[in-house]
């Protein structure tokens, strides 16, 4: 539930309001300045994360999700860890009809990592 006024500072607590329409429709959201620790090395690892939702009654407010993510900045986490963290938060938070949440991380070592963590896990369904 929305509660002004808001902090200004990295925050795990997520925000709703109302959701104006009963629907279908999807919210795409995306953050190209993700950024969180890896927990091995403790080099910063920079990513965008791409939301996907349905919502049912909730959406997130932007404001919160923006201070949410960036609560992961000092933080130590391995990729596929934090993709998942995220949609597990936002699901509780939000309870859609459906979501997906990836992480696109940048190249570090030769390497790139893609995690995309859906709900309802369809491999489960």
């Amino acid at each position: 539930m929305y509660n002004a006024p808001m902090a200004t500072q990295p925050c795990k607590e997520l925000q709703t309001v109302p959701n104006p329409a009963s629907r279908d429709y999807e919210v795409r959201i995306e953050c190209p300045e993700f950024t969180c620790l890896c927990p091995i090395t403790g080099q910063p690892d920079f990513a965008t994360i791409r939301i996907r939702y349905v919502p049912d009654a909730r959406l997130i407010e932007l404001k919160s999700l923006k201070l949410y993510l960036w609560s992961y900045r000092d933080e130590g986490a391995f990729h596929e860890a934090v993709t998942n963290k995220i949609l597990d938060d936002l699901v509780s938070a939000l309870q859609p009809r459906r979501m997906t949440v990836e992480g696109d991380f940048a190249v570090r070592g030769g390497l790139h990592t893609v995690v995309v963590a859906s709900y309802p896990d369809a491999a489960r369904a």
